[in-house]
Order: structure tokens, then C-alpha cells, then sequence
């Protein structure tokens, strides 16, 4: 059973990848380009800290910066990739269904299945650096088919509430996994409570900015915990215009998704 953690932004991986041509099969960009790179879990090359929490993977804090900076077309299968933008603009590619090309800015989101197979690129083809939040999570069942889709959060309407962006509630995107992420944007005093769908089920939250005080201890500025094994937990708002993303993710047997993984967990 996953247990319980912190990680201190100071502890993440923090990496900067340069466009200089040496991954161009990767990565986009002209030579003055680079991506940077804070992670929360490791996974294969492309992460620094601890292993996967649940079903989470993946959780990439990301500025690509440079016009045209970012990633070329690669393939994925078996996994759900979500994108949280929060400055610039990421044009995003993927070949699910008859094929997608998107532009999402600030508060815009997305959820793409690659399932069976797929593939996408991920570029900011503006002067301004683009921001975003990667999430990764291993899917419910294998080799669905390729899906895609997107929404906005209104951080101007949903101020001091918990909104879920992806999971089962009405208006959240759909993924073919048991999770929920949900963001709260909120003001100094407000105490927000979470509430797990079983004690079955962790949460990982992450201080995008501001400052909060959850389980007796401070987290701020992309500092964050893992809590496992709870009916819920309160979130209390220290600085003003707090941002905060909620992963919510059914605890699972590690053993047994490193076996999965090994067998049929690919990029």
C-alpha cells in the first residue's frame, strides 16, 4: 500500500533540456530553446524523486521557452496524459480518431488517451514561454482506443471551491481511470475540506502557488504531499490567490503495477 509524503519543491528532479539538435527526434525548438523540467516521481529517464503514487506516474511541472519550443511527434501507448496550461499557448497534435490539432491558453486543459496507440506533439509556437502541468496515469484497461478531450477552468467564476476538471463528476473530462483532479484557487482564511471516494483512495496535492497548511503542515510554493488511507482531510488557505491541484487516485499494489508495467506500460 502507498504510504503517506512530502516533497519540498527543493527535492523534485529539476531538469533543463536544450533544443541544440542532439534530441531532435524529441525535442522541438530552435538553439536558443529549452524545456524545463520539475518532477515530482520518477519514471524511466525522464524523472527525478520518488517512484509513482497509485496510479500517477507521471506529474511534470513544464515551461517550454522559445518560439517553437517543445516536443515533435512521438508515440505513446497505454497511458492517459492530462495537460494543465496556466501561461502561454500550447498547440497540441495527436493523431486519436481522424486527428487533432488544439490551441489551449491559460485555465484551458486536456485528457489524451493514447490507449492502443497514439501519438502527439506538444509545441509553443509563440515568443511567450508556455506553461503547463503534464500528469501521467496508468489506464483502468489496456489497449482502449485513442481518445481526446478538453475543457476550461474559470478561475474568475469557481474561486473558493473545490471544482473537479477531470473524473466523473458532471462537466469534468472523462478518463479511463479511477481519478479525479480537481483545482482550487483560493483566498487567505478559507478552509476547504477533501473528501477521498474510499479510504481506498490517496490524494496528492500540489501547492502551484501561495501557501496552505494541510495534515499540520505547511506546504508552499510547488511543495506537496501524498495522503494515503484517509475518509478526508482539510486544506487551509495561508496566502492569498493559493492555487492548488487535487489528484485523487485508488491506491494499488506496487508489485503488481511494476509487473504490468514491465509487460505492457510503454511512452
Amino acid at each position: 500500500m502507498s504510504q503517506s509524503f512530502i516533497i519540498r519543491n527543493e527535492e523534485r528532479g529539476h531538469d533543463l533540456i536544450k533544443s541544440d539538435g542532439s534530441r531532435s527526434s524529441y525535442i522541438a525548438g530552435h538553439p536558443d530553446g529549452f524545456v524545463t523540467r520539475a518532477s515530482s516521481f520518477n519514471f524511466h529517464e525522464y524523472q527525478g524523486g520518488r517512484p509513482g503514487f497509485g496510479t500517477i506516474r507521471v506529474f511534470g511541472d513544464e515551461v517550454f521557452h522559445g518560439a517553437g519550443c517543445g516536443y515533435n511527434m512521438h508515440p505513446h501507448h497505454n497511458f492517459a496524459i492530462c495537460a494543465f496550461v496556466f501561461g502561454g499557448e500550447l498547440t497540441h497534435i495527436n493523431t486519436a480518431g481522424e486527428g487533432m490539432v488544439d490551441q489551449l491558453r491559460a485555465g484551458d486543459y486536456y485528457v489524451f488517451s493514447a490507449g492502443s496507440g497514439g501519438k502527439h506533439s506538444e509545441l509553443s509556437i509563440t515568443t511567450e514561454d508556455m506553461q503547463a502541468i503534464y500528469l501521467w496515469v496508468l489506464p483502468e484497461q489496456l489497449y482502449l482506443p485513442p481518445s481526446y478531450h478538453r475543457g476550461h477552468f474559470d478561475f474568475r467564476r469557481r474561486r473558493n471551491e473545490i471544482v473537479q476538471l477531470v473524473g466523473d463528476a458532471d462537466g469534468a473530462l472523462p478518463i479511463p481511470q479511477d481519478l479525479r483532479v480537481s483545482r482550487l484557487i483560493a483566498d487567505k482564511g478559507g478552509n476547504f475540506h477533501y473528501a477521498p471516494r474510499t479510504p481506498g483512495h490517496g490524494a496528492y496535492v500540489f501547492v502551484r502557488e501561495g501557501k496552505i497548511r494541510c495534515f499540520g503542515t505547511e506546504l508552499g510554493y510547488r511543495d506537496s504531499m501524498g495522503i494515503a488511507s484517509v475518509d478526508g482531510f482539510d486544506i487551509a488557505i495561508i496566502d492569498d490567490d493559493s492555487d492548488v491541484l487535487i489528484v485523487e487516485t485508488v491506491l494499488v499494489d506496487e508489485a503488481n503495477i511494476k509487473k504490468w508495467e514491465s509487460e505492457h506500460a510503454g511512452h
